[in-house]
């Protein structure tokens, strides 16, 4: 029986698809406006009972959108959270709806950790990422104002060819804003994304190697998204370097000082889209991640536990065993297991093998097979 077979480690729930910036990236393919439809505030606040009927340790919970700000409920919706015993964190957009205000608020209904995306070093790469000018500015300041705050800031970077050069400037940045958790995404062509906006496979090695070698001296954390063969260069590396690695633990490899607290808490164990991992849109579909569009139910119609447990969509992505291709024959397919919306973006098939992955497992080579 796998890890996350029962309860997942993380729910994603997507508070509406409003937003005033048109990042290139866009998942959600944000809209200006919410969607009438969206989950009402007393269907929120059900859907966080959900939540918390998958028992102990609770999973965590993240406020993402469009804008979770776009929102007026928004504080209710983190304070009853809070009160039935969840750590909420949240993502929100840097628009001027990002308030001293709205922090303090935030904070008084007890959000543990607060997230903004800073996908280029200086104004202009950042910038012309978001399709928005100013919007790196505001979130410097923003910063700022969290720190007056105390609260936990993570900050969320897209790995993508147009920031790619910028990489080594910004883990300065981080270091200046001093974030607890660099979350470092790697592009998917889902929504907005496009194909030629990734980085080569090659060039994904490249950055996990990098990446490592950063996290052995980073004061931050470094997690990354959409990017599950960074654990297999974290593991090999580790070995190299003599550190204790077990299969499973990447806490170890991944964070300098155990003792740290980043707000929320991280797992140890292999998280990928439906496993570990499930995502909430704002019309209450069930998905494996928001980068994994198909839905496998919706909490208008079922509880979320029974469609995170028992929905074949789900059950296979948690069965490493029966991926194909390499993945499927891969020794790191349990921790690692490849991005299944990757998989799902460029095959169509979400148990497909990793298309950007550059490792040929042994057992792979055995067959003659080539990638």
């Amino acid at each position: 029986m796998g890890m996350f077979d029962k309860s997942p480690f993380i729910v994603i729930w997507e508070v509406t698809r409003a937003c005033e910036l048109a990042c290139l990236h866009c998942r959600a393919e944000a809209q200006p406006k919410a969607d009438p439809r969206q989950l009402t505030t007393e269907e929120g606040y059900r859907l966080l009972d959900q939540i918390r009927e998958f028992g102990n340790p609770a999973p965590v919970v993240v406020f993402t959108g469009g804008d979770p700000l776009m929102r007026p409920d928004l504080f209710d919706l983190i304070s009853y959270g809070v009160s039935i015993g969840l750590k909420i964190s949240m993502t929100p957009s840097a628009t001027p709806h990002v308030t001293k205000e709205a922090m303090e608020k935030a904070k008084a209904a007890g959000l543990s950790r607060w997230a903004f995306s800073i996908d280029g070093s200086s104004p202009e790469i950042h910038d012309a990422f978001r399709g928005v000018a100013g919007s790196f500015q505001r979130t410097i300041q923003a910063i700022e104002y969290l720190h007056e705050l105390q609260l936990p800031i993570q900050i969320n970077t897209t790995v993508s060819r147009y920031n790619l050069h910028d990489l080594d400037n910004l883990a300065d940045l981080m270091k200046q804003l001093q974030a607890v958790l660099w979350s470092v995404f790697f592009l998917v062509p889902t929504g907005r994304g496009k194909m030629n906006d990734m980085i080569s496979p090659e060039e994904h090695e490249q950055v996990f190697q990098w990446l490592y070698e950063l996290s052995k001296t980073a004061p931050f954390d470094i997690k990354t998204t959409a990017a599950q063969h960074y654990r297999r260069v974290a593991i090999q590396h580790g070995k190299e370097d003599g550190r204790n690695v077990s299969r499973m633990d990447l806490k170890g490899v991944q964070r300098n000082d155990p003792g740290q607290e980043d707000g929320i808490g991280r797992s140890m164990y292999g998280v990928n889209d439906g496993n570990g991992f499930v995502f909430v849109s704002h019309l209450g579909d069930v998905q494996p991640s928001g980068f994994l569009p198909v839905t496998a139910g919706n909490v208008r119609k079922q509880s979320l536990a029974d469609i995170y447990r028992n929905s074949p969509v789900f059950q296979s992505l948690r069965d490493p065993n029966g991926f194909k291709g390499k993945c499927g024959v891969c020794n790191f397919r349990f921790v690692c297991g490849g991005s299944r919306a990757r998989a799902y973006a460029l095959t169509g098939d979400y148990l497909e093998s990793e298309p950007y992955c550059v490792y040929l497992p042994p057992a792979y080579q055995q067959t003659g097979q080539t990638v």
